[in-house]
């Protein structure tokens, strides 16, 4: 599938795209270090809430501790700066231990699928690790963005509810991301930009799998709260942001 159709249900579902300024700001060299370092924590932080979701709803405290276990070289490489990160393509594996709870109505869907997203989540941390270290760029700390966090400020207190909040925020940060390496592949080098458009086909079916998963938990049309969703994330996304990130905003002009 040409990536183009790809993007058709993507634009659709997002509220706006990015705005021009963004990608200026994006495909400048002085900030190819903060966009390939912040894409790096964005691939670990999407296996971590995905797994959280498994944990919470999902799984026994045995399969939880597997799944901890799993995520355990990752995070300490990024948290502690510890292990080499050549040695983690041979650790992004999932025992059987991952089982469903019995009384979880969802939860093998729910396990069938996040499972499946954090292996190419994890898979993507590797990738982007290869290409940081082709371009020369060294990982360093950086504070993250006001996105992710916006969002989830306003996610519902009581179940289901907040499961369904969670997945629709999954849906938004996952379609977002696709959209954004879509828009920046054409502005990049051929390495980069071919990086970017294999990425897409993945991030497009988590998008869609957190929204499935949204629509069968949720017990009631979704369609009013994903629009709700949507305005949030087009706010964040097209107001003035003096952080740049991944997934920031509309670019202050500083030399104005």
């Amino acid at each position: 599938m040409p990536h183009s159709k790809l993007l058709e249900p993507i634009k659709q579902f997002l509220r706006c795209e990015t705005p021009l300024g963004w990608i200026d700001e994006a495909t400048k060299k002085e900030n190819l270090a903060v966009i390939l370092i912040d894409h790096l924590i964005c691939e670990l932080k999407a296996a971590q809430s995905a797994m959280f979701l498994i944990r919470k709803y999902a799984v026994d405290k045995q399969s939880s501790d597997a799944l901890l276990e799993w995520l355990k070289p990752f995070e300490t490489l990024i948290y502690k700066r510890e292990g080499n990160w050549r040695d983690l393509a041979a650790k992004n594996k999932l025992t059987k231990a991952v089982i469903p709870k019995s009384d979880s109505a969802y939860g093998q869907d729910l396990v069938d699928k996040m499972v499946m997203l954090i292996k190419e989540e994890l898979h993507h941390f590797y990738q982007v690790l290869e290409i940081m270290d082709e371009y020369g760029v060294e990982y360093q700390s950086i504070t993250p963005c006001r996105y992710a966090k916006g969002m989830l400020r306003h996610v519902k207190t009581f179940e289901p509810d907040a499961l369904v909040d969670k997945l629709i925020v999954g849906a938004y940060i996952e379609a977002r991301s696709c959209e954004r390496f879509a828009a920046l592949a054409p502005h990049v080098d051929k390495r980069l930009g071919d990086f970017y458009i294999s990425l897409l086909r993945s991030e497009a079916r988590h998008y869609q799998d957190y929204l499935t998963l949204a629509q069968e938990i949720a017990g009631f049309d979704i369609t009013e709260r994903v629009k709700e969703f949507g305005e949030i994330e087009a706010q964040l996304i097209t107001s003035l942001d003096d952080d740049f990130k991944f997934h920031s905003g509309t670019p202050v002009n500083k030399s104005a």
